[in-house]
């Protein structure tokens, strides 16, 4: 599950009481919203998480407490409930009365934990979150007074590219391939960095003036079975070869005069000094006769010269489709090397000062000091998977650039939202939750 830095200092009763008269926070907020606009769910969890109320015109904690007080009345709240409802759960009084031994044992009871069901789902509903597309609200751009969304359309050039060590070593590895030869497999999580990678191949291809052709079939609906859409054949692969080296000939009809007639303009090409790499991305949905394929395209050969390089890039299935163990691929396994993008844990400030930095503003502008390890915090989960019928707990982070991206966007728009200065820690963590949308 997430970590999450300790909230409980902060938390008010509010959270367990709403959860005592079987109300939601989306309904508090549906409530709120009838009197003072622009209030979001992600604003009312940080007021229930972190007692963290918003400074704009009639949504200050005074203008908000009284029409929160009205909500729990309208939904049968007692005086008690009403009494003990602003105050932290560990902490000193902020509203009412203090509460009982009896009322801070059901408040606890509450607030406990998810069962590990709705754990599970609420993690996965929050992962969805992070991988959906989120952009600056103009409020929160005027805000922080940022005139280009520095996560949004930000790619015009490889200098746009946050390149960590880990990432300066994929990258070699895939310009290494497409120049001398070989096969490659890239694989990361989704919003990993992968498709980056693979443009900025292009671009250093298009400045170096390099010899290379890019060929890419399109993927478009690909699928690893009939079931989930179309499998991308070895005799779709020779067509698209065909076509990009030379688009005035037809590719021949059966897949053996097919494979000659590519072969023939590999070489002929190759003769002429150029470089070909064959690219396909979201390998991980390739069929095992097609990744079988792979050995066939790697040996076509001038003689002692090989005529085109692979490059597959996929998601972490790609690299369990590839193990050792899968006897279905062994002679491509033995033959292609894999590397992995990995997350950007220890860079995360790194990427994110580069990030600001690319649209003419320094990080610290936007981020308090404790948002970047409150980042790592929630961008972990515990992970069970089942190894010979036995379970085993790993920890797995998902520090991924479109991660990063979209939560601290997310955390953004909340502070806009409320009037804060700096995204700070509690901000991350209620941007985590699905506030902040764009």
């Amino acid at each position: 599950m997430y970590r999450q830095p300790e909230t409980n200092q902060l938390q008010l009763h509010l959270k367990g009481v709403l959860t005592e008269l079987n109300v939601t926070q989306s309904g508090l907020t549906r409530h709120l919203r009838k009197y003072v606009g622009g209030i979001s769910t992600g604003t009312v969890s940080l007021i229930c998480n972190y007692d963290q109320w918003p400074k704009g015109r009639n949504q200050k904690k005074e203008d908000l407490i009284p029409k929160i007080v009205e909500f729990l009345e309208q939904n049968d709240a007692t005086a008690a409930q009403i009494a003990r409802a602003f105050d932290r759960v560990y902490g000193p009084r902020v509203y009412g009365a203090q509460n009982g031994g009896e009322q801070q044992k059901r408040c606890n009871a509450a607030a406990a934990p998810h069962s590990p069901g709705q754990q599970a789902d609420q993690e996965q509903e929050d992962l969805m979150t992070l991988l959906r597309h989120q952009r600056l609200t103009q409020e929160a751009r005027q805000h922080f007074r940022i005139l280009r969304d520095p996560f949004v359309n930000e790619m015009s050039g490889s200098e746009d590219v946050y390149v960590s060590d880990d990432i300066r070593y994929v990258r070699s590895a895939v310009r290494q391939t497409a120049q001398h030869g070989g096969m490659l497999a890239v694989t990361s999580e989704s919003g990993g960095g992968k498709s980056t990678i693979r443009k900025d191949l292009q671009a250093w291809i298009n400045a170096t003036d390099e010899s290379i052709t890019v060929i890419e079939p399109y993927v478009v609906g690909m699928s690893a079975s009939n079931k989930g859409g179309r499998p991308l054949l070895a005799s779709d692969i020779t067509a698209v070869v065909i076509r990009a080296l030379a688009p005035s000939e037809s590719p021949r009809l059966s897949h053996e005069r097919r494979t000659e007639q590519m072969h023939t303009i590999l070489r002929e090409s190759a003769r002429l000094g150029n470089k070909h790499v064959l690219i396909i991305e979201e390998a991980h949905d390739l069929a095992t006769p097609t990744l079988k394929a792979m050995k066939r395209f790697y040996e076509l050969e001038d003689g002692f010269k090989k005529v085109l390089s692979i490059i597959l890039i996929g998601q972490p299935e790609l690299a369990r489709k590839l193990s050792e163990k899968n006897p279905e691929v062994r002679e491509v396994v033995q033959r292609c090397e894999l590397v992995t993008l990995p997350p950007l844990d220890n860079n995360v400030g790194e990427y994110l000062a580069h990030k600001f930095k690319r649209v003419s503003m320094e990080a610290s502008v936007v981020l308090e000091p404790e948002a970047v390890d409150a980042i790592r915090a929630v961008l972990r989960r515990n992970v069970t998977e089942t190894f010979g019928g036995n379970k085993k707990t790993r920890d797995q982070s998902l520090c991924y650039p479109l991660a990063i991206n979209n939560l601290l966007t997310r955390a953004m728009n909340l502070a806009a939202e409320i009037g804060e200065p700096k995204v700070n820690a509690a901000l991350i963590n209620a941007a985590i939750r699905g506030g902040g949308d764009a």
